[in-house]
């Protein structure tokens, strides 16, 4: 046991001894490890707010999810309507702040920023909508060495498509490799879709140096796994979750999402590699070393939903350098670095088949058999809640006209319980690894959604803006326009928000994860605005130029929770959890439920656990750090080995993001974003926390 701990040390001592935060992740290996120890057990319980910057930019749903950074006494991030901002780590006073938008802001969201220095210069780099911006790290003013003026457009990238086709934004900050900075892409879920290209450019010049294609050009290793036109006609597979770059071996680790569109795939019959895939790549070049592919045409909408970690760890008496990458589906994969190879064994399972018309899925897929999957894998009627006898019938009896069993339950017309759901099991905030005990530590979901396939309802050249809404949009929004706040914003009311003109050009154009529509034609973009803006009646008839033309017969009817009658989860509880996993054995430390409402609390309902997102950190103080549970708005302090709560504060609002620690003339802070939002009060506020 002690040379182990003795090996262990030498390990981290080669990489972990920083005092800064420098990369979204906490630098190396995006392990969210810190060797600080000034705060640890026997004084985390005072903890005190050392300062609060408030950006005073909070929107309606603010959400900041970013991860900030620390570098040289400066801290680096963005704010809840993305602007990015430098303060000074000691006192939180702003030193700049830059806005790169213009005119109204896209809804999607951004996890932070990527430093690069050379020693003589350092700059930030931050995606904004389109764009790529390289900003002075002392002025926050633009390079004009790079791009165009400090910007490129990365719609340019995309040289097999016309530029106005592309739609694209980047969530998660890119990774730096010697004089490249690679990234990936958040892209439509629905067609038309853009391509999940990853893409490596030259911090200096904004150049492109590579890119992978994520659907392959006809002739490329894994365009058999596609139809012929796939490139063409499909899109995403793409890597919206962060990547993590192993500086020594000079790979990149990408893991991707499903193909578009997500839930349906008559058009893409086959396992559609590079989908939901660990891609092991050259990071000089882009070219594919090894990849993993762990949901065979997914229709489930099982992306990979964080950054992977690499961790080494210690098994069958040898030291083995892996890659660790927690799913949506509560799953753990862990991957030898140099072979793609699982460390534990896998499972190959048969599953169903569709009986949707047209679709075609994979007839076995893989599961891994250690660690158990974090989360429960089967909602079934003996799980529905029991938190009243009214909401346990009502559950009961709404499961009885649904398809449930499983991860791999065939998407219906009747309804397909999708669990843990489409917001995990693991979420974007991403997992921590404390590299002294080989403990690997994931905050995660188990919320029930409910997948219902329905016709594409438009079939001729005359149609409605209510028909042309329900075929091109409710699919996110919802046939209520409602949405799926903050993901998919409803859009009911947006009167007063935008003026037609504004609206119409949104739409032609499409932002982020939104797809454009100029193909309908005008006519039909003014019908669907005067319906947003209620300013016509729903049922005139237009003629529109896409409408005759459905992609796909099947869309779906919106991300919908499986809720009880009061609007709680309809599982029993956890709705949450925190998990800690030894990865040398795959066996678990602890687990706990994690978060909480507090109005169940007072009935007499403590310890339900709740929806979380943002992750948590871990240091050498023995010390795990989390947020991200927004119902509650609390930061709390576990001890890592046991899960026993050691400390808890209220933030201003729900902390949504990953907290940051560093050290700054001697004493050591915990800074945590604190924008609210998910249905919450929303806030623009960034506090720190430090000993008296």
């Amino acid at each position: 046991m002690r040379t182990f701990l003795l090996l262990s040390l030498l390990v981290t001592n080669a990489w972990c001894q920083y005092s800064s935060w420098p990369a979204f992740g906490g630098g190396p290996g995006n392990t969210h490890y810190s060797s600080l120890k000034q705060i640890n057990k026997s004084n985390a319980s005072k903890l005190k707010v050392a300062w609060t910057y408030d950006a005073g930019d909070a929107s309606r749903d603010s959400d900041i999810q970013a991860n900030p950074i620390m570098v040289g006494g400066v801290i680096y991030t963005t704010t809840a309507k993305l602007k990015v901002i430098a303060l000074d780590a000691g006192t939180g006073k702003l030193i700049w702040s830059f806005d790169g938008w213009d005119g109204k802001r896209p809804n999607h969201k951004n996890r932070g920023v990527t430093h690069w220095t050379d020693g003589k210069q350092a700059r930030i780099f931050v995606p904004l909508g389109l764009k790529l911006y390289s900003l002075d790290a002392r002025t926050g003013k633009p390079d004009p060495a790079f791009g165009q003026g400090g910007s490129i457009d990365m719609r340019l990238a995309f040289e097999d498509r016309p530029i106005e086709s592309v739609q694209l934004s980047v969530s998660t900050p890119g990774v730096i490799y010697r004089d490249l900075i690679i990234l990936g892409s958040s892209v439509a879920e629905n067609l038309p879709a853009t391509p999940g290209d990853i893409r490596a450019y030259n911090v200096r010049t904004g150049a492109l140096a590579w890119t992978f294609h994520t659907i392959p050009k006809p002739g490329e290793p894994g365009s058999e796994t596609w139809p012929a036109d796939a490139r063409k006609n499909s899109g995403g597979a793409n890597n919206w979750a962060g990547l993590v770059v192993d500086q020594k071996r000079g790979t990149v680790f990408v893991p991707t999402g499903s193909a578009a569109f997500d839930f349906y795939g008559a058009d893409r019959h086959g396992d559609n590699l590079y989908a939901n895939t660990i891609l092991c790549l050259d990071a000089a070049t882009g070219q594919r070393k090894w990849h993993f592919q762990a949901v065979k045409h997914d229709a489930w909408d099982l992306d990979f939903p964080q950054a992977p970690v690499l961790v080494t760890i210690r098994k069958d008496g040898k030291w083995i350098d892996a890659v660790a990458q927690a799913g949506k589906d509560g799953y753990l994969y862990l991957l030898n670095r140099d072979t793609g190879e699982s460390i534990y064994p896998l499972q190959e399972i048969q599953v169903p088949a569709s009986r949707v018309e047209g679709e075609l899925l994979a007839t076995t897929q893989r599961i891994p058999t250690k660690p158990a999957p974090f989360s429960r894998q089967e909602f079934t009627a003996d799980m529905a809640t029991t938190r009243t006898e009214l909401a346990h019938k009502a559950v009961v009896e709404r499961l009885k006209n649904l398809d449930y069993g499983g991860r791999f339950t065939p998407p219906s017309t009747r309804g397909t319980v999708v669990f843990p759901g489409f917001s995990g099991g693991a979420e974007w905030g991403g997992s921590a690894f404390d590299p002294t005990t080989n403990i690997f530590y994931i905050n995660a979901n188990e919320m029930p959604w409910v997948l219902r396939l329905v016709p594409t309802r438009v079939t001729k050249k005359v149609d409605t803006a209510r028909r042309l809404y329900m075929s091109r949009c409710a699919s996110c929004h919802r046939d209520d326009q409602k949405g799926a706040p903050p993901e998919y914003p409803a859009v009911d009311n947006l009167n007063g928000k935008y003026t037609a003109e504004q609206l119409i050009d949104f739409l032609r154009k499409g932002s982020g994860r939104m797809p454009g529509f100029a193909n309908l034609g005008d006519p039909a973009l003014e019908a669907i605005t005067n319906l947003l803006l209620k300013q016509e009646d729903r049922e005139s008839e237009i003629a529109s130029a896409g409408a005759a033309a459905p992609r796909l017969k099947y869309t779906m009817d919106g991300y919908n929770k499986f809720l009880d009658p009061d609007g709680y989860p309809a599982v029993t509880p956890p709705w949450g959890t925190l998990n800690a996993i030894n990865l040398n054995t795959g066996e678990y430390v602890w687990k706990i439920p994690f978060g909480e409402y507090p109005e169940l609390v007072a009935q007499g309902y403590p310890n339900t656990g709740a929806e979380n997102h943002g992750g948590g950190i871990v240091t050498a103080g023995g010390l795990f750090f989390i947020a991200a549970s927004a119902h509650d708005r609390k930061f709390r302090v576990f001890d890592k080995m046991t899960g026993k709560l050691l400390w808890e504060t209220l933030l201003p609002q729900g902390g949504n993001a990953t907290p940051a620690t560093y050290m700054h003339k001697g004493k050591q802070y915990i800074v945590v974003p604190a924008g609210g939002g998910r249905g919450r009060e929303s806030g623009g506020s960034f506090v720190a926390y430090s000993l008296p």
